[in-house]
């Protein structure tokens, strides 16, 4: 029913690939784990340029330091700050490289492939001083036809492999930049924060899956289908909760309820306002840090994530038990079932404890985590060999 393949020849890929897959797989999990430390210790905004920090490619030592800079207009130096968003932009930098490397190995076989990608990588990085210059029409542009280039490329080669995934994984690197760049500049606008979110976890993903594939490590199961269609409903749930939980932290509600749980605020159904709690495009110009909702909006939030929450756990728990009853996926299960427990723990301290920085770090690492697992399930869960 179920075997497992160790030691079989991996695809014709470079030889090192898959390590390079499992570095930037790790650097991910890095980025995403210490830009919600960024986010959550209020630094997203202590650069107000990109991708310069007031004019430097490092960051001031002290305010004295970019005193003489435009930015500073925008907003003051906070260096204990400032080093925070800087280094988290350098260490998304290196993951953007490595892709870069992966996507350039992927297309090395294909017809023009590798040319396809440089240039790609070339459109990108020449809108980089457009855009330090102000000229944000002409910078978009080459953006655009950067990522039009690599959707072509991906859409030309006709199977899903590593060419392919590696293609559409820079894609979404170069459009998480420019999600990063927005951040700074529409001033935490909730909608592109969350966006930003996602982005590095479908990035995070698709390294997983393609680091999995590369190893070539397959679990064999005879209804292999069956239980691809079952993790990819828990892959959806947990993807439909993250969202909700990056839409909770972007419009910092997160405590709405006060410290009260399983109440909110004293009440099984406080007043809600689910219809302006849930406008996704409000205009730019404002500045969103601290949020700008209402109590009720915010509470309407808050309760949207937790009932998404007993919807996600029940399901994912469900999913875990029936993992540890089939033989050679007892670990995945108990790990699934571990972590989610897990994050429902760390979900709740969060609210009983005011959003301690630590636990609320841990809680996006947690959410990363589960998607480790499920994503490595879909990678290496194939049908037995004809």
């Amino acid at each position: 029913m179920v075997s497992s393949a160790s030691a079989v020849a991996r695809p014709s890929v470079h030889r090192n690939f898959h390590r390079i897959a499992w570095l930037a797989a790790a650097l991910a999990f890095g980025v995403i784990v210490f830009g919600a430390f960024v986010r959550l210790s209020n630094a997203g905004l202590s650069c107000p340029d990109w991708p310069t920090c007031y004019g430097r490619a490092a960051w001031p030592q002290a305010a004295h330091d970019a005193a003489d800079h435009v930015a500073t207009a925008i907003r003051a130096v906070e260096p204990h700050k400032a080093w925070r968003e800087q280094l988290h932009r350098m260490l998304a930098g290196s993951l953007g490289l490595l892709v870069l490397v992966l996507a350039v190995l992927g297309a090395r076989k294909r017809s023009f492939g590798v040319a396809q990608v440089l240039l790609a990588a070339l459109l990108v990085g020449i809108g980089i001083p457009l855009y330090m210059q102000g000229q944000h029409v002409a910078a978009s542009v080459f953006a655009i036809a950067g990522e039009a280039l690599l959707l072509a490329g991906a859409l030309r080669w006709s199977n899903v492999d590593l060419a392919r995934a590696s293609s559409l994984t820079l894609m979404v690197i170069v459009f998480q930049a420019l999600l990063g760049m927005w951040t700074v500049t529409w001033l935490l606008k909730p909608i592109v924060v969350m966006g930003h979110l996602l982005g590095g976890l479908l990035t995070f993903s698709l390294l997983v899956w393609m680091a999995w594939r590369a190893t070539n490590m397959p679990i064999r199961l005879a209804f292999a289908r069956r239980m691809h269609v079952l993790i990819a409903v828990g892959l959806t749930l947990l993807a439909i909760q993250i969202a909700l939980g990056g839409w909770t932290s972007a419009n910092y509600a997160a405590l709405a309820c006060a410290n009260d749980f399983p109440k909110c605020v004293g009440q099984w159904w406080p007043p809600t306002d689910f219809r302006e709690g849930f406008v996704l495009w409000r205009g730019i110009g404002v500045d969103y840090e601290g949020g700008v909702l209402d109590g009720q909006s915010r509470i309407a939030i808050q309760m949207a994530h937790r009932m998404m929450a007993v919807v996600a756990f029940a399901y994912l728990l469900w999913l875990a038990i029936r993992l540890v009853r089939i033989p050679g996926l007892h670990a995945w299960g108990a790990t699934l079932g571990v972590l989610l427990f897990a994050q429902v723990g760390l979900g709740i301290a969060n609210v009983k404890l005011g959003l301690p920085l630590h636990i609320a770090v841990l809680h996006n690492a947690g959410a990363a985590l589960l998607l480790f697992v499920l994503v490595s399930l879909i990678a290496r869960v194939r049908a037995p060999e004809a």
